[in-house]
């Protein structure tokens, strides 16, 4: 993970909403229905900070933000 990018987050606002939730222990279900978002769209946005962060998995993205500062708990 040598990617040390100066951008100002990796995240987008409504990606960052998701993982806070996620930590939460919330459902897909009531991310979503907290979110007014779909559940399809609450597993993009998962699946999207999985990839940006190369990772597989919920569990290990939540990781790797806390690593990288993008995630308090």
């Amino acid at each position: 993970m040598g990617n040390d990018q100066k951008s100002k987050f990796l995240l987008t606002h409504r990606e960052r909403e998701v993982f806070e939730l996620l930590v939460q222990d919330k459902t897909t279900r009531d991310i979503a229905q907290q979110l007014f978002i779909s559940e399809k769209t609450v597993r993009n946005h998962i699946s999207n900070v999985m990839q940006k962060l190369n990772v597989k998995g919920r569990s290990q993205a939540v990781v790797e933000l806390i690593k990288l500062g993008e995630l308090k708990i």
